[in-house]
């Protein structure tokens, strides 16, 4: 028993040590010397207490390396989010809204123009939006290449044939780049994003070569409301206090999970919301797509890739992300 006690300790002295090391990487302050001096400074602490703790040396060394990574700990406390930093363009303003009956006001709208990745031009709008002229939502799932993984949007239509565009996503700072491994270390603070359709599907399809598809759901109009709302709400909570990205609990499927889940509390939990390049067949289980036809036959009409890529200048591109070839038609009914 003492012996399988003192492997479980040192376990954990392991799995907690790696913790450190990689939190002191993503958080240390200073440069690159600093971070690398601080986590082999840590792993030099750990590698101790695992040494003495195979010597069989008393309890000193737990006792040490509990004070210790409670220190860590009580570091790791005082990281806190910022909506003050150095933005990148594209998440450079927060988005904000307004509620007046039915009428929503969205402020900082993002209508980039890409040519590159960093080749842009930069637009930001002030939209209104009746909420009686909501007539349709659709998922957006960007994908690039890696199973399992894609990129989720939500698109909302409109009478007029208007889309709004929102995307919950890293809101990094001018100089990084986004690392899965980093945003489970709050390396990221949140953001959601309103944009266009030319500006934030074109980006993956014609700038970055990401496959999308776009899958039109199955809801009436008090869940469209109610689903706006929530997404413009939490915006605004963001704005007011912002919150860490992270690569599993608060991503651009379980943000809006918990979104969801008030306005349908039956909404089941499911892997696939963290395994989004999946997320169709979560929405075909759920009933919020057509289940008319099969799922496979609905992942191919998905398929808006070739499309956005035909898309000319001055021509609708949402008009024509949703018309398969020939003109025959949307590409899913509301």
């Amino acid at each position: 028993m003492r012996r399988m006690l003192r492997g479980l300790a040192m376990a954990a002295v392991v799995l907690t040590g790696a913790w450190g090391v990689l939190a002191l990487w993503f958080q240390c302050p200073g440069g690159v010397a600093a971070r690398w001096g601080a986590c082999v400074a840590w792993g030099i602490v750990v590698a101790a207490v695992l040494a003495c703790a195979w010597r069989r040396r008393g309890a000193w060394p737990w006792a040490a390396y509990a004070c210790a990574f409670a220190g860590l700990l009580a570091w790791w406390g005082t990281i806190r989010p910022s909506n003050h930093r150095d933005w990148a363009d594209d998440v450079a303003r927060p988005l904000a809204a307004s509620v007046d009956g039915r009428r929503v006001t969205l402020r900082n709208v993002r209508d980039f123009d890409w040519r590159s990745d960093t080749d842009y031009d930069v637009r930001w709008l002030t939209r209104r939006y009746d909420l009686d002229a909501l007539s349709s939502a659709d998922v957006v799932l960007s994908s690039w290449g890696v199973p399992g993984i894609a990129h989720a949007l939500v698109s909302f239509g409109f009478d007029d044939g208007s889309h709004v565009v929102f995307s919950v996503e890293i809101r990094r700072e001018r100089s990084e780049a986004y690392s899965a491994l980093g945003g489970f270390f709050r390396e990221f603070e949140l953001a959601i994003v309103a944009a266009t359709e030319r500006d934030i599907i074109r980006v993956r399809t014609n700038v970055r070569g990401e496959h999308d598809q776009l899958y039109r759901l199955r809801l009436g109009r008090p869940a469209l409301r109610a689903w706006f709302l929530a997404y413009a709400r939490a915006a605004d909570r963001l704005a007011a206090r912002p919150a860490f990205y992270n690569t599993l609990g608060s991503n651009c499927a379980t943000v809006v999970y918990r979104m969801t889940k008030p306005i349908d509390p039956s909404l089941p939990w499911d892997y696939r919301l963290l395994l989004t390049g999946y997320l169709p067949a979560y929405l075909y289980k759920v009933g919020v797509l057509d289940r008319g036809e099969p799922l496979g036959l609905l992942e191919r009409r998905a398929d808006i890739t070739a499309r956005a890529r035909a898309v000319a200048a001055g021509q609708d591109f949402s008009r024509a992300i949703r018309t398969p070839a020939g003109g025959g038609g949307a590409i899913a009914k509301p």
